[in-house]
């Protein structure tokens, strides 16, 4: 009966060990207690850099004055640096500028703007600034949207692909909950951001297994991040033991097949 109690004792310690280990690679931020305090990166909202497309509107008490700043000019057209336009139900135009390799963009009448480095206010302030400082208008209110800003997460999640930002601001965290979070497969301590940054790629490693992981610069993400989540070392040997699986599966079919011919051949010389 005392052999019985303890082998029962040892099967609900080995149970309770065998559980606890899982949740180990899965649980988020495991270090973090109720109430604590985390230092955090510094807020970074995501800055306009060359190549850019915006959607840039000058608006105005009188919008027959403003009208000018939101045309196509022909100075965008045979420039390289292109200019889109987009109109609904054929009212006034939306234009989408791209910002050129130097990080500047041309406006009407105010002529080329640098933007490379700023956030949208910034930008939308200068501009706003030039047209009054020109005495062009008094009142200039200038709005600017990123056209198509996007970020790339792939590898272990459950929505692999690209998805658009619409804040000015946006945590790994954020694009990982966009992709529907990461399989049981993916690796929590070794996420990547890789980041374009002066025609390098950078890459940070993040341990989301760890409150660590906000101080890294590549917690914020800006336009064109691709976040890679590594899969484990369970999903590694899973693939392993699939891809000889199938290796052997394919032996022994082609050793049939050849059997049967030799027999077929045997049989018909007889």
């Amino acid at each position: 009966m005392k052999n019985l109690k303890t082998l029962l004792l040892l099967t609900i310690l080995a149970a309770g060990i065998t559980a606890c280990s899982p949740q180990k690679r899965v649980v988020y931020f495991q270090d973090v207690h109720n109430n604590a305090a985390i230092q955090i990166a510094a807020e970074r909202q995501i800055r306009i850099k060359p190549l850019d497309r915006l959607t840039i509107v000058v608006s105005s008490k009188d919008p027959e004055l403003a009208a000018p700043f939101n045309a196509t000019s022909s100075y965008n057209s045979l420039s390289s640096n292109p200019m889109g336009t987009s109109s609904t139900n054929g009212s006034q135009s939306l234009q989408i500028r791209t910002v050129d390799e130097r990080g500047n963009l041309y406006m009407p009448i105010i002529g080329e703007v640098c933007c490379a480095g700023k956030t949208r206010s910034e930008l939308a302030e200068d501009i706003a600034q030039a047209i009054i400082g020109g005495g062009y208008l008094s009142d200039a209110s200038v709005n600017i949207q990123f056209a198509d800003m996007k970020v790339f997460v792939l590898g272990e999640v459950a929505r692999p692909g690209q998805y658009d930002i619409t804040r000015d601001k946006i945590t790994i965290l954020e694009a990982l909950a966009m992709a529907g979070d990461m399989t049981i497969f993916g690796n929590r301590a070794n996420v990547s951001v890789h980041r374009n940054e002066n025609g390098e790629n950078k890459v940070y490693v993040l341990d989301l297994l760890k409150s660590e992981c906000f101080t890294s610069p590549g917690f914020y993400l800006q336009q064109g991040d691709v976040v890679y989540v590594q899969p484990n070392r369970y999903k590694a040997a899973t693939a392993e033991i699939n891809q000889n699986r199938n290796f052997w599966l394919s032996i022994v079919s082609t050793l049939l097949s050849a059997t049967s011919i030799i027999i077929a051949v045997l049989n018909y010389t007889k």
